[in-house]
């Protein structure tokens, strides 16, 4: 992908956080971004960056938050989950560090749950969406979502799958705690509206072929799959799907983990063109137009692509989400009057309204629901003849 001078000067930026003392951020509040920013999902990581570096933008132009400018330190955990724990901890010796936003990965940000607890960071998934994120057990919990929640997702994913007249499907799940999410999720789902699972297959990351799977799919008589795969495997599964003569018969229902990465460039148009694929969304720049969609779209041009037209900037949601966890963020702060991460959490849990780039916000968080995002906020997307994410409905 292109990058815009913008974005290679944030990269040299990331690089120089990285080995700088904390003490230089003493004139600023730091908003930490811990994603994978340059491996199999760093297109989302991307996104969230864009989205939040915008949010930034409009606060720090408005006078910044209790009177100092919010700033971005951005670490790369690259899907690792040492890694994410390191950088966690790497977070938290920041002493003017406000929060964190998370990135895509389930598996790292559960095995950041400790750190993030011992070191009481508010931290906020802005992708990443297993529901044990934020069903953790922790108490004070410190994690908050603007995201998908998977126990959520199953039942958009299992309604659209009765939608379609499957009343027989098979999962395909990658081996983490996503797909491990997913499969409760799912099956719950399933038992609810009455669908029967006919097989479950297991993935690993970087598997070049899935058609043992995809025959162990058919064989159960499965009418339509529903996948939980990021970019890197969900191409090689529609391509075996397309050698195995099935792309007429299964339709393939997915987790929104193909938005996060390379998909279209990995799978190839004419295969993505031969499937029937419907991926989960939360946010797209085509399904409505009102004044602040416009306004973050067109400082999304002047940062970062000044001829991009909204259907192609990569990984919406992950914008939508980056910008909307910072705003929610920054109100909590100026609300709590202190940059004390226990009265942040208080904050946030108080009860905020907000007007954002995915919905109105009313409230956005409570004392005990840490999701800022409900069912009717989800809709499920097609990719066109040129590979862009197109919405198809929204899940009420």
């Amino acid at each position: 992908m292109y990058l815009s001078v913008r974005s290679r000067f944030n990269m040299v930026l990331i690089y120089i956080i990285s080995i700088v003392s904390p003490l230089a951020f003493s004139d600023a509040l730091i908003i930490g971004l811990d994603a994978d920013m340059s491996a199999v999902a760093k297109l989302g990581g991307q996104a969230i960056e864009r989205g939040a570096l915008l949010a930034i933008d409009e606060i720090n132009a408005n006078g910044g938050v209790l009177g100092k400018q919010l700033k971005l330190v951005v670490k790369d955990h690259r899907g690792n989950p040492a890694r994410g724990v390191d950088n966690i901890l790497d977070f938290a010796k920041i002493p003017n560090l406000v929060g964190i936003l998370g990135g895509v990965h389930t598996p790292v940000v559960l095995s950041e749950l400790k750190a993030i607890h011992d070191n009481k960071i508010v931290f906020i998934s802005a992708w990443a969406a297993g529901t044990s994120i934020i069903d953790n057990g922790y108490d004070p919990n410190f994690v908050f979502r603007v995201s998908v929640r998977d126990e959520h997702a199953g039942l958009v994913l299992i309604q659209h799958a009765q939608k379609k007249g499957a009343n027989k499907i098979a999962l395909l799940l990658e081996r983490t705690g996503w797909g491990r999410s997913n499969e409760v999720s799912i099956k719950n789902a399933a038992q609810k509206f009455g669908i029967q699972i006919s097989d479950i297959q297991w993935f690993n990351w970087q598997e070049n072929s899935m058609q043992d799977q995809i025959l162990h799919i058919k064989n159960s008589g499965a009418q339509a799959i529903i996948l939980v795969a990021n970019a890197p495997e969900g191409a090689v599964i529609v391509n075996d799907l397309i050698k195995l003569n099935m792309q007429d018969t299964t339709p393939i229902i997915s987790h929104w983990g193909l938005a996060s990465g390379s998909f279209v460039d990995a799978a190839g148009l004419d295969a993505i063109n031969q499937i029937d694929l419907t991926v989960l969304q939360t946010f797209s720049f085509l399904e409505k137009n009102n004044e602040l969609l416009q306004s973050v779209f067109l400082a999304y041009q002047k940062a970062y692509e000044p001829d991009i037209a909204k259907i192609d900037i990569p990984a919406q949601v992950g914008v939508a989400q980056g910008y909307d966890a910072v705003q929610l963020l920054a109100q909590a702060i100026n609300q709590a009057g202190t940059t004390n991460s226990i009265e942040i959490k208080k904050a946030l849990e108080s009860g905020l309204h907000y007007s954002g780039l995915i919905k109105q916000y009313a409230p956005a968080f409570s004392e005990s629901t840490h999701e800022a995002l409900e069912l009717p906020d989800y809709l499920l997307s097609q990719f066109n003849q040129n590979g862009r994410l197109v919405p198809i409905e929204n899940i009420q």
